[in-house]
């Protein structure tokens, strides 16, 4: 990546530790104490560097449905710049870095292994410690910091909803709530850190490292990951109140028993209904004979068929008619030749409004840098 010569005449003596191609000509490149924002030449704009420090007060994001916006807050002024919403990743975790160094908060050359954002809760996740941020910013000095050498147990409680990270930090559980569906990136991110920085290959052999083996902590685990069940406000299929409700529809079944005083009649119901079944049964037969004796004889069911046959015929005859008028080749060719002409037609104008489609975009974030 060729470095443009207004980044190169800023940077003086300091270093260039990385930098991001937000497309075309446009270039962010981040130094440990500034980030300089790098704008090519356009229809509407000359080339432009914009330079931000480290040194904030509180850092900010917000995303669009096609960019991003960052704002640095200082003491005195704020600033903001936009960036390609594909491009948010990569120079979110460039920018906190610096951002984090300069504040302190890390040391120089701590790689970031990731960031992670759920909802009001930022997390970094370093080679060295973990920095936890609540709020709408993300980041300010309010936050919270668990160095590794502090930690004394890790452990992951899976729900359908969210997965809970249990962090022990001199023998108190920290939880952290994630989502589902992003859970994944924060455990592997997490246990690649900390069995990196103890030395071992697995959660179990990072447990008995730190000394969680005790089995009282496995039952108070137990306790919370009951707690995260509700805090997820998961129903059971079945609640208290439904078994008590089975509990009362149960005994009418039982109840339908006879009752003492009530046998005689029992026998009696019971022997009734046969007796009005068998009438129906003898009376059933004779409509059964009239059924055989009104089916028709062989006369009109040779009349049935030959109906049947000469409406099949009226249809084959009608179908033949609508078949029989024939379309001149020639008119087929000429509505072929037409139909290529507009093919190329419609091409054409598809192309030349891509071309302007792209222009008038570019147009519009050239005015959108120039506000």
């Amino acid at each position: 990546m060729e470095i443009p010569d207004p980044i190169v005449q800023q940077l003086g003596d300091e270093e260039l530790e990385s930098a991001v191609n937000l497309g075309d000509e446009d270039l962010i490149c981040f130094t440990p104490s500034r980030t300089l924002l790098y704008r090519g030449e356009g229809l509407l704009s000359d080339e432009s560097l914009e330079v931000f420090d480290h040194d904030v007060e509180r850092l900010g994001i917000s995303e669009g449905r096609r960019k991003t916006s960052f704002t640095l807050t200082y003491v005195d002024s704020e600033q903001r710049f936009t960036i390609p919403r594909d491009r948010t990743e990569p120079v979110l975790e460039r920018l906190l870095s610096g951002v984090l160094e300069t504040a302190g908060v890390i040391e120089s050359e701590e790689p970031i292994e990731g960031v992670f954002r759920f909802s009001e809760l930022a997390l970094v996740v370093t080679d060295r410690r973990i920095v936890k941020h609540i709020g709408a910013y993300l980041w300010d000095p309010d936050y919270e910091e668990y160095p590794y050498s502090q930690v004394t147990g890790l452990d992951f409680e899976e729900g359908s909803v969210a997965t809970s990270v249990v962090i022990s930090v001199d023998g108190r559980p920290q939880r952290i709530k994630a989502p589902s569906g992003e859970a994944e990136v924060l455990r592997r991110a997490l246990t690649t850190a900390l069995f990196s920085y103890y030395e071992v290959d697995s959660l179990d052999e990072l447990n008995a490292t730190l000394g969680e083996t005790d089995p009282e902590p496995t039952e108070s685990n137990g306790s919370l990951s009951s707690d995260i069940e509700l805090d997820d406000t998961i129903d059971p299929l079945v609640t208290p109140d439904d078994e008590a409700v089975d509990d009362l529809t149960e005994p009418p079944a039982e109840t339908t028993e006879p009752a003492n005083g009530s046998t005689s009649e029992s026998p009696r119901n019971t022997t009734e209904p046969p007796v009005e079944t068998t009438e129906p049964s003898a009376e059933t037969t004779e409509p059964s004979t009239v059924a055989a004796d009104a089916e028709p004889d062989d006369t009109d069911r040779d009349h049935t068929a030959t109906v049947d046959t000469g409406t099949q015929t009226t249809t084959t005859d009608q179908s033949a008619d609508t078949a029989t008028p024939e379309v001149d080749p020639a008119d087929i060719e000429a509505m072929k030749s037409r139909l290529d002409t507009l093919t190329e037609v419609a091409k054409r104008q598809n192309a030349l409004l891509k071309q302007q489609q792209e222009t008038i975009t570019q147009l519009v974030d050239e005015l959108k840098r120039q506000r």
